[in-house]
């Protein structure tokens, strides 16, 4: 039977000798490899290689089946408490009113609270092609807005007939 996975194992174990810790977490210093098989057996354990890259390998007294039972819990909660970084967009013209622009910056301040980046798309229309000094004021203005709480990732550019900015939280 291969092994196909998680750390080696009582014959799986490569190494001639290994640093032996037993079952109570105490070091047995350097054995052959096949003594401390036969010691963990004694006890009803297997050796299970904990730290295969030190000279030599470390291994332990463990339960191979509780051992990767622990293992896989462990990486389940890490990535179950991982928090996954979104772009929200949030899309306005250039002359957007007031109360409006307002509305929008509530949007921009609670998603990096959240922790999320946001992209802002400034989409120009028509005649507004020419005066785009105008989109890049009120890309400036969002600037000091925000400047508190978020930093400026991707400084405003041209793509087409959108102006375009990522803003990502402090």
């Amino acid at each position: 039977m291969p092994l196909k996975s998680g750390p080696r194992f009582n014959q799986f174990i490569q190494s001639p000798q290994v640093r032996v810790i037993d079952e109570n977490g105490e070091n047995l210093g350097v054995l052959r490899t096949d003594d401390a098989i036969e010691r963990a057996a004694a006890v009803g354990l297997d050796l299970v290689e904990v730290s295969p890259n030190a000279e030599p390998p470390v291994a332990k007294f463990l339960d191979v089946g509780k051992y990767k039972y622990e293992a896989q819990k462990k990486a389940n909660a890490a990535r179950k408490n991982q928090k996954t970084q979104e772009i929200k967009e949030i899309k306005m013209r250039p002359n957007i009113d007031d109360h409006d622009y307002m509305v929008k910056m509530k949007k921009v301040h609670s998603f990096i609270d959240e922790g999320d980046k946001v992209k802002m798309t400034l989409r120009f229309r028509g005649r507004e092609l020419s005066h785009q000094q105008l989109g890049m004021a009120l890309l400036q203005r969002v600037q000091e807005d925000v400047k508190e709480v978020a930093k400026v990732e991707a400084y405003p550019r041209m793509e087409g007939r959108q102006m375009l900015m990522v803003l990502a939280p402090k």
